[in-house]
């Protein structure tokens, strides 16, 4: 009888257990679904030093109550997108601060990738609905051994993609944006700050959705 009562126990237990790892796997997958969009976090405003407070200093006294209050209602600033260099088929050099001045998609892919070609056909078509007032930046993890330039602009040209594509033939912007999976995708704004990334394939709506983010209302 004891025996039978300690498996009822412990298959009891076992079941609390599976039900948890379910649910913890649940919120987990959640965060990480494909086709998730995320926000970039803004940076804080700077604050006054403590020290400013030490003896002998004394606090600027001829800020006028107006600008005070607006120094206290600063919102947060947006994070300037990094500057890289990668080059184009040719071998020319090519800045992201080039293209500051319109909305930028910046994507990190390569051929190998299954998610990236996922994605790339809604890249192509909204690359021709948005190239003219919107960057898009399509940078080839080019490592020169996985992913050649060779290998990967023949991949360009048997798709027959349109959009504008760089290669990263000397790791600067995969090491400045750290990126360690593909696809990723940013969103930047005319100003050249962050405004939204995914670490994803995303499909054609979450797409206009970043559009949406950086894109200058009508």
């Amino acid at each position: 009888m004891k025996k039978n009562l300690s498996l009822v126990v412990l298959l009891a237990a076992f079941v609390l257990v599976l039900g948890g790892a379910f649910l913890l796997y649940s919120r987990l997958g959640s965060q990480y679904a494909p086709d998730t969009l995320a926000s970039e976090e803004p940076s804080p405003s700077p604050t006054p030093s403590a020290d400013s407070s030490d003896a002998g200093e004394v606090p600027d006294s001829d800020a006028t109550p107006e600008e005070s209050e607006d120094e206290e209602n600063d919102e947060p600033q947006l994070t300037a997108a990094p500057d890289f260099t990668v080059a184009d088929l040719e071998g020319n050099e090519v800045h992201l601060s080039d293209f500051i001045g319109k909305p930028i998609i910046l994507n990190f892919w390569a051929s190998w990738c299954g998610p990236c070609k996922k994605e790339m056909p809604d890249f192509d078509e909204l690359y021709a609905e948005y190239g003219e007032d919107i960057h898009f930046v399509m940078v080839n993890m080019t490592d020169g051994s996985r992913e050649t330039l060779e290998g990967a602009s023949e991949f360009i040209e048997e798709q027959g993609y349109s959009f504008p594509v760089y290669y990263d033939t000397e790791y600067d912007a995969a090491i400045t944006y750290g990126v360690t999976a593909l696809p990723t995708t940013y969103f930047i704004d005319a100003e050249g700050y962050l405004v939204a990334h995914a670490l994803s394939a995303l499909d054609r709506e979450t797409i206009l959705t970043g559009i949406d983010m950086i894109l200058p209302a009508a």
